[in-house]
């Protein structure tokens, strides 16, 4: 059952819009380059790699990086929102705890592959964490999480969920992290950032580990933990050996017929290339497609229920409803789609591209997207789109051309996306660590409960 009700309006403006669509073919892109991304060593690798499934880092000591973005689950975890900070287990088999219970985050987990690579300059769906040459360190990031050192952009990424009280904090009175947090106190002297250092220093294993890599004179930092999820980040979620590298590269046999035609609509009548552009299939700026509003949202709007992406964070009305354009790297193994996963299915999302009007009209909710496990008190995941002038503001802000695509086309273009994933991707480089020096539970084995 679509929202007729709330969407009414969008027929009316549909038959009154011509768009236009620009009809020149794009070039194709350069082949992938390992030179693009850092070459860390190994001792930085592997401990960002046991900090990444180590529940050490989060303030309950019961969630990990990798808990929301793990390798078997294309560096997400396969749901469009996920149940943050006292859920139990993982991915789509990720339940509430009775004692714990977790918040339905408002956007879905973004894929962490190629984010190394040297043209990343814009992380998250709505840029808080962006390259910037007027800031310090030339990082913007959220006012109250001033960078205390230099740190690459990507290791400033990292820190962010440390100190989300739904993603890893945890909440006021459950720990001292997130009392840190609630009171503001967090980069600084008994912030929440010294603390998640002196919990981590306080485990023998780690602090051998970081004396061998940081000399045992420098006393660690929370930069010294970022920048070795860094490293761990760039090497095992590298994607840079698809078909289309190799058909780039000269290997003509490398792509299908039918991921030729898609290939041929991509750059050509279908425009994807018109944001999707380059070699990781992104221009890195930031959109308004039009996207279907389903989730607790970001408190935006009257109701709190909208989100209004890259305007919530510039504050200029003209970038309401943008947000980051993704790359389109191993996009087949990392469903579901959009921002906050309003699609499970890729051929949906594409005919969403192909016409917003029409995908936001017939929007079926959230039997379109993968939300498992809803609570009972979760009532309010589908009331943006009941709300006829939050659908129309999100309509009007799109500036995506309607390319009508026939059902052959849309397929061809799925069998296209297919040609841009790394066969190693599917399981990841390192994969998942026995133990952790904590002695935790591993995000994603058994006993991570």
């Amino acid at each position: 059952m679509t929202f007729r009700v709330a969407v009414f309006g969008i027929w009316s403006l549909l038959a009154s819009l011509s768009l236009a669509i620009p009809s020149e073919a794009a070039d194709l892109p350069d082949p992938a380059n390992r030179a693009e991304f850092p070459t860390p060593g190994a001792t930085s690798v592997l401990l960002g790699r046991d900090l990444f499934f180590d529940p050490i880092l989060s303030g309950n000591r019961n969630i990990a990086c990798a808990t929301c973005h793990h390798p078997d689950m294309g560096s997400g975890d396969g749901v469009s929102l996920s149940l943050g900070e006292g859920g139990r287990g993982l991915g789509p088999a990720r339940t509430r705890a009775a004692d714990n219970a977790p918040k339905r985050l408002p956007r879905n987990a973004p894929p962490l592959f190629n984010l190394g690579a040297a043209e990343f300059t814009a992380f998250t769906h709505d840029g808080r964490v962006i390259a910037s040459k007027t800031e310090r360190y030339g990082i913007s990031v959220p006012e109250q999480l001033l960078l205390e050192r230099p740190i690459s952009l990507l290791a400033a990424q990292a820190l962010l969920p440390m100190v989300a009280v739904d993603e890893m904090a945890g909440h006021p009175g459950e720990n001292i992290i997130a009392d840190a947090v609630a009171q503001g106190r967090i980069a600084g002297y008994d912030g929440a950032w010294q603390k998640i250092t002196e919990r981590v220093w306080d485990i023998p294993e780690y602090r051998r580990r970081f004396e061998w890599l940081i000399g045992p004179n420098e006393p660690l930092h929370i930069t010294h933990i970022a920048a070795v999820l860094a490293d761990f980040i760039s090497y095992e979620f590298r994607a840079t050996d698809s078909p289309f590298d190799a058909f780039l590269s000269g290997q003509d046999e490398a792509l299908s017929n039918d991921q030729l035609r898609g290939m041929a609509l991509f750059y050509g009548k279908a425009g994807c290339a018109a944001c999707h552009s380059g070699t990781f299939q992104t221009d890195h700026d930031f959109h308004a497609i039009g996207l279907p509003q389903i989730g607790p949202g970001k408190g935006h709007g009257a109701n709190g229920n909208s989100d209004i992406g890259l305007g919530a964070i510039t504050g200029d009305p003209a970038d309401a409803y943008k947000f980051r354009t993704p790359s389109l790297r191993n996009v087949a193994l990392t469903a579901p789609y959009g921002h906050n996963g309003a699609y499970r299915d890729l051929a949906a999302m594409i005919r969403h591209h192909a016409d917003p009007g029409a995908g936001l009209a017939q929007y079926p909710g959230l039997t379109a997207a993968f939300v498992p496990n809803v609570g009972a008190e979760e009532t309010g995941l589908e009331a943006a789109m009941r709300d006829e002038a939050e659908v129309l503001s999100i309509y009007a802000a799109a500036t995506l051309p309607r390319r009508p695509l026939t059902n052959m086309e849309i397929t061809a273009l799925v069998d296209f996306l297919d040609a841009l994933t790394d066969p190693v991707s599917r399981t990841g480089r390192l994969g998942v660590p026995d133990a952790v020096p904590s002695g935790l539970p591993v995000a994603g084995l058994p006993g991570d409960s």
